[in-house]
């Protein structure tokens, strides 16, 4: 089958590659003049002009990321020289936090627990007492609960040093306004899931080396291919196939925003029967209910900077009377991560501002809590870099018509917005296209 593929970001070229596998050919349409879509590398120069590789935004895996470390090992990327590994560490500049040792799972989480430096014994005693009571409930929860309902009963000491890192960072959307169930599924997978699925893996490479370029390199030789520079403006259904751009395929995955996913589908329904069409308008009614956070990266050079950690979390806070904002949440040595010593990046989670506002703030919180007078290198700014993972979100589904599918972060499924939801996001719908082709296959003509 030919199947055309709308978009080479990390979920379309996930679905590309899984295509292949199936032996098949894919056709990957993509706008831009680059691979990797939201998780993409950048080129740009330090204040001395010595050239440097950025991301469009500072990302993290996590040993769960069972599928997209599949995929990267799969196209020849090897995650031991890509990534660096280590056990779960969520320390701030003081030294003070939580350090999973390098224990089975989910021992090393009960450790990490038990010996949270700053935290007092009802701190860690509040801790296992909540965690507990999720584990024996399986982890699920009510689908309207938020984060913060989830964990009444914990300290505000666990609240500020824990939850509330890992839930901006893990679903981009602070606890109050964060869905509990999507938490927690994140929290089963990340600790009893998988042994090591709470490792901390940070990359050493460019986001688009690490899985999207390479996939792209991958595909060239097994009949499959990415053509950059081509928006696509035009679906059609035609009998029982798809034509994009006058082209005829088997089937389509749209891979792209949701925005971009959107403009498509209305202008396909226009031609399209009235079935057909009414399912790309209830696709696209959800689409556009989706609402969408901001991520910030500030990237800052000083010569001689260097963390004690490769990832640091900072205490962050709003700006309020008679109180400082320090909007950044983590911050990251690319020094220590391959890149060029003095390089640090500030990630503002869910940020709120303009790029300058931020710029500025970052560099001032700096200062305070690391000591380090910085020069801004870049400052990125994703307007819609995730959706708001909101208690009771109905996402849209994976299939929106007949030999039309959906793919992305923010299709329906278990997990937040990450790099391992787009991409179990694009194997579940590649899944979907095949059985689907097959059962059109047996239908009388």
């Amino acid at each position: 089958m030919n199947i055309a593929i709308i978009g080479a970001g990390w979920a379309g070229m996930a679905a590309a590659v899984e295509v292949s596998l199936a032996g098949h050919n894919a056709t990957v349409f993509e706008g831009t003049r680059s691979i990797g879509g939201r998780a993409r590398g950048l080129s740009a120069q330090l204040p001395d002009g010595i050239p440097v590789r950025l991301d469009n935004g500072q990302h993290i895996l996590i040993g769960a990321y069972t599928e997209a470390l599949r995929l990267m090992r799969l196209v020849g990327v090897h995650p031991g020289t890509a990534l660096l590994s280590q056990p779960m560490r969520l320390v701030f500049p003081d030294g003070m936090g939580l350090r999973f040792p390098a224990w089975p799972t989910p021992l090393d989480a009960l450790a990490g627990i038990v010996g949270a430096r700053g935290w007092r014994l009802h701190d860690k005693w509040s801790l296992l007492r909540v965690a507990t009571g999720w584990q024996l409930n399986g982890f699920h929860c009510d689908d309207r609960l938020s984060v913060a309902s989830l964990c009444t009963g914990l300290s505000p000491r666990v609240m500020a040093e824990l939850i509330e890192p890992l839930c901006v960072s893990a679903l981009n959307t602070p606890a109050d306004r964060a869905s509990a169930k999507v938490f927690l599924r994140v929290l089963k997978d990340a600790l009893f899931g998988v042994q090591g699925g709470s490792r901390l893996l940070l990359p050493r490479v460019d986001l688009g080396a690490l899985f999207p370029v390479a996939a792209a390199q991958w595909l060239a030789p097994r009949g499959s291919s990415v053509r950059l520079g081509e928006r696509v403006t035009s679906l059609l259904r035609q009998g029982r196939r798809w034509q994009v751009q006058g082209e005829v395929f088997d089937a389509v995955i749209l891979a792209s925003s949701a925005l971009d996913a959107v403009r498509l589908l209305d202008q396909a329904a226009g031609p399209a029967s009235a079935l057909v069409a009414d399912g790309m308008g209830q696709w696209a009614e959800r689409a556009r209910a989706l609402q969408f956070e901001a991520i910030t990266t500030v990237y800052a050079w000083a010569e001689g900077a260097r963390l004690p950690e490769p990832m640091l979390t900072l205490r962050a806070q709003a700006a309020k009377a008679g109180q400082l904002p320090a909007p950044a949440q983590f911050v990251f040595d690319r020094g220590q991560l391959g890149g060029p010593a003095g390089l640090l990046a500030f990630v503002v989670s869910a940020s709120e501002g303009t790029r300058d506002e931020l710029q500025a703030q970052v560099l001032k919180q700096a200062r305070r809590q690391l000591g380090l007078q910085l020069q801004a290198v870049q400052t990125v700014v994703e307007k819609r870099a995730t959706f708001a993972c909101t208690p009771g979100l109905t996402r849209p589904a994976l299939q929106i018509a007949p030999g039309l599918w959906a793919c992305g972060d923010y299709v329906d499924g278990p997990y937040p917005a990450t790099l391992e939801g787009a991409v179990r996001s694009a194997l579940s719908s590649v899944a979907g296209v095949l059985q689907d082709t097959e059962n059109q296959r047996h239908l009388p003509t």
